[in-house]
């Protein structure tokens, strides 16, 4: 059995961000050539496939917001996270996309 992953809007993960900046970590798990061409402003990017490798630089008890492209990747390493011990995990549905789409048209698309 799967646990459930929080799936948040981006408008909700912006909000929750600001609400507390220091207790939640947005993690990036694209490829680095996306990152590269555009990201979230304080993102910890970890690429999917070195994240098994990296584990230890995350906080298992801190809020994690997990941010890909449109949300697939994001869902599987929430799930993957949420396998391993982390508490409070949760998924940026829609993803990047959703996010230059909701909040900030200026981010670049691709």
């Amino acid at each position: 059995m799967n646990p459930a992953v929080r799936q948040l809007t981006p408008q909700q993960v912006a909000d929750l961000s600001a609400q507390t900046p220091d207790k939640v970590l947005l993690l990036d798990v694209r490829e680095p050539w996306e990152y590269e061409r555009v990201h979230l402003p304080g993102c910890l990017h970890i690429p999917m496939g070195e994240l098994p490798g990296r584990l230890q630089e995350l906080d298992p008890g801190q809020t994690c917001v997990i941010v890909c492209h449109h949300g697939n990747r994001s869902q599987q390493v929430a799930l993957f996270l949420c396998t391993r011990g982390f508490r409070d995990v949760c998924n940026l549905a829609g993803g990047l996309e959703a996010w230059a789409l909701e909040l900030d048209p200026s981010l670049a698309r691709y």
